[in-house]
């Protein structure tokens, strides 16, 4: 089990890259953040096509992707306001808009800040 929490994000997004080292100045917990592309996945029980897919949060030895990723890295922090957030974005009706609101940030993440066409997800 690993001492902090490990965020595993796509190193080739630049929005990616530039929302991870936003948070690691901003988080009030200390966390770890690897791109995908230099660790292995299945350390964490994890594949490579789910880690291309989401951003994940690894906590615990317990894996958190997307949506359920960010409510948890909220719930880790030390502000009680932001755990509350945490807590409320996995719950209904938030997170009805929290998963959609995921996706769409993926979908259209090289048109986002810091954002380049490297970041465009491959179409399924």
């Amino acid at each position: 089990m690993r001492a902090k929490p490990l965020l595993i994000f796509d190193g080739d997004c630049g929005f990616c890259t530039t929302a991870t080292n936003f948070i690691l100045k901003h988080t009030s917990t200390p966390i770890d953040a690897e791109p995908y592309q230099f660790l292995d996945p299945t350390t964490y029980g994890l594949s490579l096509e789910q880690v291309k897919a989401k951003v994940y949060l690894v906590v615990d030895g317990h894996n958190y992707a997307g949506h359920e990723a960010f409510a948890n890295l909220f719930k880790i922090q030390n502000n009680l306001l932001l755990r509350v957030i945490g807590n409320l974005i996995l719950v209904p009706p938030f997170v009805w808009l929290a998963k959609p609101g995921y996706s769409l940030v993926a979908k259209y993440r090289q048109k986002l800040p810091g954002g380049t066409p490297a970041c465009k997800m491959p179409r399924d």
